[in-house]
This record gives C-alpha cells, structure tokens and sequence, in this order.
C-alpha cells in the first residue's frame, strides 16, 4: 500500500515507530506537514496539494494531528475523505473526541461511566457548580487543556470558588469534576484498535502530583485490566466512531469512570510499558480495512 502521514514532526518516537513498521511490512510510507498542505475545494476533482505537487493514488492515510492545529488539520483529513482516500481516524470521530464537551456528553447518552462533571463559561454563582459535583476536593479543567495543562485541584470550597471565579473573568469555558479520591493519583489508559483492547498500562503521578501523566513525571507499568474496563473503553471508542485510540479511565468506588479519549495517542509510553507492537497493529489494521472510497463519513459532518 501507499500511505501518507499528517504530522507536523516526523522525529517522534509515535512517527518513527508508525513509518518502520509500515516499511517492516513491505508499504510505501511518506509523512506530510500537515500545515503546509494546500487544497482544491471548489473543484470537481478534489485534490491536496504539497510542495507544488499533487497527492494522489494514496491508499489509506494516518493522521497525526496535534491538538493545537486541529481545525486546519481536520479540513486537510477531510480533503483526503472526499478523495476517497481511507482514514485511520476519520475526521468526524477525531473532532468529537478534540471537544471535550462533545465527548462527555456522547459517553453520556451511552451510559458510560462518567465523573460527575458540570460546565460553564462564567458564572457568579460558583458554590452552585460546585455543589453539583458533590462538593470539594474537585478537579477544574480548562475545555482546551491538553497533556495535564489547565488541570486544577481544588480541596476547599474557597479555592474552587476563587479558580471558577478566575477563568469567569477571562471567559473561559471550565469543566468542573468530582475527585476521585480512590484513584490514588493514577489512571488506566486502554489503547484500542478495531474494537479491541490491545495493551493497557496503568500510570501513577509523581510524588505529590495529582496528575498522571507522563509528560509530568508520571510512570507507567503494564496491567491486567477487568472485564468491565474492557468493556467501556471498547465502548467509548465505538461511541465516537474512532477505530485507534487511547481511552484515559479511572477506578472509581462505582466502576471505571473515563476521563478521556485520545485520537491521537502516543506509542511511546504502552510499547515501553507493555512491549507490545502497538505501531505495527496499527499498520495490519489498515491492511485489513483500507479499501477506497469506504470512509464512513465521506468528509461530511
């Protein structure tokens, strides 16, 4: 197969490790700057262009488009839908997992275990928001944060009501969270792929971090998770139409509650955790479902 990749840095271990694995198995493989791709929209011939030439006969393309470029980015991934070219990650699930709204609420309507969440964009009744979580300690999220950024914890009802009064007065859209306190500092991430749970690690924060990330000090180990945290990232990934991600969740007292669906997660940590071949699943999967004109969506929605 001919593959094309949207990514803006090709030195990433998620970047290499996708191109080795698609030339391990015997594919063409090339990564384009996903913001120097130009298009021909008012066309009857639908065309992504790149450095003065046309990207053409491709047969499936993995996009790799970072959170901060997710609008152009979206618009090129489409372009290639409506070519007929076959997504990894269609357009339309990558921009229900980027609008965490969105997402929370989709997971919702499913019945997927969620924490108690509440949102706003400014409001001078915060002691409202926060008795709609249950009371503090609670978690504070900026709507755009990413990797840990704009992610607050407030254990008493004075500094929640000075965080929530804070982002009201620069107009920031907040999703305000129960802590779970049980959790301990860590997470669950269970990457799936085509409906099914491949590997699955569980991180911890640093000393003293209730985060877990790994961009902030956090650690990673492989784990078994249970039937029913099977079960919801499965379904989480399926409520968003997405065939590769990431599925963030924590173990709450009442079940696995997800914090977030990553389109777009790295490989780096889960095949140094876990040893497993993550990259080249993701490569067979596309040998198994990259057919043209079989996207979903065709670009709509």
């Amino acid at each position: 197969m001919k593959l094309a990749m949207l990514a803006r840095n090709p030195s990433l271990y998620s970047h290499k490790r996708l191109v080795e694995a698609a030339r391990t198995r015997g594919h063409e493989i090339e990564i384009f700057d996903t913001l120097k791709c130009y298009m021909n929209i008012a066309s009857h011939r639908p065309e992504v262009r790149y450095k003065g030439r046309s990207l053409d006969g491709i047969d499936a393309i993995i996009p790799r488009i970072g959170a901060s470029i997710t609008f152009y980015g979206l618009a090129v991934l489409r372009q290639f839908e409506m070519m007929g070219v076959y997504p990894l990650n269609e357009s339309v699930a990558i921009g229900r997992s980027r609008d965490k709204l969105r997402c929370l609420q989709l997971l919702s309507r499913k019945g997927i275990g969620l924490p108690v969440t509440a949102f706003a964009h400014s409001t001078n009744r915060p002691e409202d928001l926060i008795k709609m979580v249950n009371g503090t300690p609670l978690v504070i999220k900026l709507l755009e944060g990413t990797q840990g950024i704009g992610v607050m914890l407030a254990e008493t009802e004075s500094s929640a009501k000075s965080i929530i009064e804070a982002f009201g007065g620069v107009e920031a859209n907040i999703l305000v969270q129960e802590f779970i306190k049980e959790a301990g500092g860590s997470d669950i991430r269970a990457f799936v792929i085509g409906g099914k749970v491949v590997a699955a690690m569980q991180r911890q924060g640093a000393t003293g971090e209730f985060r877990s990330n790994l961009h902030r000090g956090g650690s990673a180990t492989a784990i078994k998770i249970t039937p029913e945290e099977r079960s919801t990232a499965v379904r989480a990934a399926k409520t968003l139409g997405l065939n590769v991600c990431g599925v963030d969740m924590l173990r709450s007292n009442h079940g696995p509650v997800v914090m977030e669906v990553n389109s777009t997660p790295g490989l780096e940590g889960i095949e140094e955790a876990t040893g497993t071949d993550i990259a080249g699943q993701m490569i067979e999967f596309l040998e198994s479902h990259a057919k043209p004109n079989k996207t979903q969506t065709r670009g709509d929605g």
